[in-house]
């Protein structure tokens, strides 16, 4: 298995995996693979995002992708990287493919001189929790996760 950086060439050959990713969070029809060509063309491999995308792939298919950015500052003048999300195909699940996306992700973090690696997850989603805690990772209780959204963020927005 390969474990590399996608650019936007990759778009053809990531896109399904991504919409995937859609269909499992927000259910099957949520989105279409136009849209989500579109979206990865358009805003994740924009040249305003700062988004970097992993992709695990084995034979030519993509298996799993991770989408992470680096964030300053950061504790003690380092930085740290943000992963957003990591997703493995379904005919994978529990084959390491997540395993090996996550180190190499870590593995960016050392290189960057970041000493931390972030991420959530959705309580609705507890297989992510007890995947995350299995590889060590600490549960992060000291943090509150806050959000605008929709006509909240809006609303906000153009208050003056």
């Amino acid at each position: 298995m390969e474990i590399c950086f996608a650019t936007k060439r990759a778009v053809e050959e990531i896109a399904p995996l991504f919409l995937e990713l859609e269909e499992y969070y927000f259910g099957v029809g949520s989105s279409n693979l136009d849209e989500v060509k579109k979206y990865l063309e358009r805003q994740v491999f924009a040249s305003h995002s700062g988004v970097r995308v992993v992709v695990a792939k084995e034979n030519n298919q993509i298996l799993g992708v991770a989408t992470f950015a680096v964030l300053y500052p950061a504790p003690e003048l380092r930085g740290q990287i943000y992963m957003k999300d990591l997703f493995t195909a379904r005919s994978v699940r529990g084959k390491g493919v997540g395993t090996q996306l996550l180190r190499f992700i870590a593995q960016q973090a050392i290189e960057l001189g970041c000493d931390r690696l972030d991420w959530t997850a959705e309580t609705t989603n507890p297989k992510a929790a007890e995947f995350y805690l299995a590889k060590g990772a600490r549960h992060v209780e000291e943090k509150q996760y806050f959000r605008f959204e929709g006509e909240n963020l809006r609303a906000f927005a153009q208050a003056s």
